[in-house]
């Protein structure tokens, strides 16, 4: 049967179907990235003249796939990130930030969020809360912290004299909701940060709360996880603003929410920074 099969290509071919073959490769890898020189017209004659007379199954065929169309103009990581950073540069207040963020399309979460979700609260007040990302509810409001975990935020925050609507101002790392409630990846926080960091300078508050482990390891420049950062005062530093501020790294909600028994370090950190608010004179 050996003889016969390799005497009969096609013969060959469909004994290689049946026998569940659907794809052939040689003994040696093939760069097929590599420009081949033309065959000789003899050779090409010769291949030809021997080529078998039936065609090879329809299934060790491979369909030709079309070139794919050119893809829309984006910008790349770099130009994004440099146009963020002329943008939020050229903001001399908070409202010409607002106005810059909403009008910048580096970053690729926009496309796929309802509303920009800039800031809540008071701009002028003495401490500046930064979370991580817009969830469902801040998409839909464009505003930060106003779903479960911004109502346990509020309550937090109001043990310990604090509003949103008087003395505390409340924004985040990234300004639009990750499809699905995702973590955002680290290219989509570097096209925020120049605006982050402007709009702590242009804040400028006398306290800085770092909300989530996001939140503290992009500013503060750090790896260490949230539990080692938290319950110790750091110092956060800016080129645009005068004086190192206060800064306090503290558990996000929803992370207080999944894990009830944190909440007494959340309170112990809710604490230091109304004894450091307390210590601090009014600017």
């Amino acid at each position: 049967m050996t003889e016969t099969l390799s005497q009969n290509p096609a013969a060959l071919l469909r004994w290689y179907v049946d026998a569940g073959v659907d794809e052939t490769i040689g003994e040696s890898p093939v760069d097929r990235l590599a420009k081949r020189a033309p065959s000789p017209p003899a050779a090409t004659a010769a291949a030809a003249a021997v080529a078998p007379a039936t065609a090879p199954s329809a299934s060790l065929t491979r369909p030709a796939v079309a070139a794919p169309a050119p893809a829309a103009f984006a910008p790349s990581g770099t130009e994004a990130i440099t146009s963020a950073v002329h943008l939020a540069q050229a903001a001399t207040t908070v409202e010409e930030l607002r106005a810059a963020v909403e009008s910048y399309d580096g970053c690729g979460l926009k496309k796929f969020a309802s509303r920009t979700v800039f800031a809540d609260g008071n701009p002028r007040a003495p401490v500046m809360f930064v979370g991580e990302a817009p969830g469902a509810d801040e998409d839909r409001q464009g505003l930060p912290f106003v779903g479960v975990s911004g109502k346990l935020l509020d309550r937090m925050l109001g043990s310990v004299g604090l509003a949103r609507d008087t003395n505390a101002y409340i924004t985040n790392i990234v300004f639009w909701r990750p499809p699905g409630n995702r973590a955002p990846t680290d290219e989509e926080i570097a096209t925020c940060l120049p605006f982050v960091r402007r709009h702590i300078e242009l804040v400028d508050p006398q306290v800085l709360v770092l909300v989530g482990g996001m939140s503290a390891k992009t500013l503060l420049g750090t790896a260490t996880g949230i539990t080692r950062l938290r319950g110790h005062w750091h110092q956060y530093e800016s080129p645009g603003m005068s004086r190192p501020v206060p800064c306090m790294a503290l558990f996000h909600p929803a992370y207080l929410l999944r894990s009830p028994d944190q909440k007494r370090f959340a309170w112990r950190d809710l604490i230091s920074i109304k004894q450091k608010l307390a210590t601090i004179p009014p600017v």
